[in-house]
């Protein structure tokens, strides 16, 4: 038996099989440098500088923006690109310096703090457990993924179901960095 073999066909097959290994590779060098510059912004062993974890805070938030290339959501990257790494760093570095923060002695653990910030995050982290094993039942064939998106379902997304966290979200914003501000000043009178 004669067999007949498309050779564009081999061709497509071997660059989506190099595509698919060049994405997943991307995935575990986005995914590692995110999980490495995540833990050197709280656990930086070269530097207590608060700009270095600024700094490294920056490197993780690129991270995600590859992540996000990734999976296809550009306009997510962008966001993340600008808003986060552009202007809320700036605003985090900004605070830093207004502050003058200096190497800190190095301070005994607080032992209350520790274990109750143990307990507020086992306690969130079982509520959220809890809701999403709720949800799960509740999903059903019509909730399939969503593979493409606009910013105009976005956008109202946000400025109707969404708009009190959104407005809260800003109002703690502000609310920190007046607090910063004045907590900054040298003399209070």
């Amino acid at each position: 038996m004669i067999e007949f073999r498309n050779p564009k066909a081999e061709i497509r097959s071997g660059e989506a099989l190099s595509r698919h290994d060049m994405s997943d590779a991307l995935f575990y060098i986005f995914a590692a440098l995110t999980l490495g510059c995540g833990l050197m912004v709280i656990a930086n062993p070269f530097s207590r500088n608060p700009v270095t974890s600024a700094m490294f805070l920056v490197l993780t938030i690129g991270s995600l923006a590859g992540l996000f290339v990734l999976l296809h959501a550009f306009f997510l990257a962008a966001v993340q690109v600008l808003v986060y790494a552009g202007a809320v760093m700036v605003l985090f570095l900004f605070v830093i310096m207004l502050l003058d923060l200096r190497e800190e002695e190095r301070r005994k653990i607080n032992v209350f703090g520790v274990t109750a910030g143990s307990v507020a995050v086992a306690a969130v982290l079982f509520l959220f457990l809890q809701n999403l094993h709720a949800q799960s039942g509740r999903l059903g064939a019509s909730a399939g993924p969503v593979t493409e998106g606009n910013t105009y379902n976005l956008g109202k997304l946000l400025f109707n179901y969404y708009l009190l966290p959104f407005e809260i979200v800003s109002v703690l914003l502000l609310v920190a960095m007046v607090g910063v501000v004045l907590l900054s000043k040298k003399d209070l009178k």
